[in-house]
């Protein structure tokens, strides 16, 4: 089955009152849009990943996430569409809920996996798969190969831009982004936002990837407690934001995101007529595990 995946991922431009103020120019790179579960920067990290499996003919995919992975839950569904058997790795008890249900439906053999065995990943697949045709795929899709798809964002933009936001787990996404901006000798100024509590630990990450985090302007403080948690200011921030764009984000990833961007457009941290970026990086499905706080 051919990997051929043609996608529409536009680049809209934001009306909002915070930004004529202001005088600056945002627009958003609408990587949700790309697949209903292989979203944002999902298909991004998974396209050279699968490539390289099906020109070696592998056709077993391994990997790794909790119990609301959106990456779990992409991988199953490309398994299913390009012909790849799904196996993945939750970390914790096991439990049942609306994204392993799809990932099961999708043909993923989901095993549970106890959190300090789950710290060492690589000897969980050697035990279970190094003799078999398998490719290992780390956790939220982790690796050089996805760095090289998301290197492809800044291929795709229509204009220069100053500033490009991205939201942080792994930074694999905003390594690619900083990587095609370094090798095309762009002045474009990369921002992370880390999702985590404690982010400077991206910048070891990053460098592991082959990209100097010194290109990159971290902003750890919108992490609001640590991942996947939020507070009231949050939740009260995407309501205004969904309902005055009609851009749906979530509190795990691209709210914090948006949040970051607009919190330091407020305090005049950009010029006037700058161009701003942000990437919304998909991840929507998280809002299956917190519908009720909205």
């Amino acid at each position: 089955m051919s990997l051929d995946f043609h996608f529409n991922s536009p680049v809209e431009v934001l009306d909002l009152p915070l930004l004529r103020e202001h005088q600056v120019h945002v627009s958003v790179k609408r990587d949700d849009l790309i697949h209903p579960f292989i979203s944002g920067n999902k298909w991004r990290k998974l396209k050279y990943v699968l490539t390289r499996a099906r020109e070696e003919h592998k056709h077993t995919l391994v990997t790794f996430g909790g119990a609301w992975s959106n990456h779990l839950l992409a991988t199953a569904c490309a398994g299913a569409r390009f012909g790849f058997k799904t196996y993945g790795f939750v970390r914790g008890e096991a439990v049942s809920n609306p994204i392993l249900t799809m990932c099961r439906l999708y043909g993923m053999d989901l095993q549970f996996v106890d959190r300090t065995r789950y710290r060492d990943k690589k000897t969980i697949f050697d035990q279970n798969f190094l003799e078999q045709e398998a490719v290992y795929i780390d956790e939220g899709g982790f690796g050089q190969a996805a760095t090289l798809g998301c290197e492809e964002i800044v291929h795709e933009l229509p204009q220069h831009f100053d500033h490009i936001f991205v939201a942080s787990g792994t930074g694999t996404t905003v390594s690619g982004v900083a990587s095609a901006i370094i090798n095309h000798n762009l002045s474009t100024k990369v921002h992370s936002v880390p999702v985590l509590k404690g982010g400077d630990f991206l910048k070891s990450d990053i460098r592991t990837l082959g990209v100097d985090p010194d290109m990159i302007c971290f902003h750890t403080e919108y992490h609001f407690g640590g991942y996947a948690k939020y507070t009231a200011e949050l939740l009260a921030f995407i309501k205004d934001f969904v309902q005055s764009t009609g851009i749906m984000i979530e509190p795990i990833y691209t709210g914090k995101s948006f949040y970051a961007l607009m919190d330091l457009i407020s305090k005049n941290y950009f010029a006037t007529g700058d161009r701003i970026l942000i990437i919304h990086t998909g991840g929507l499905t998280g809002f299956l595990g917190m519908y009720d706080k909205f």
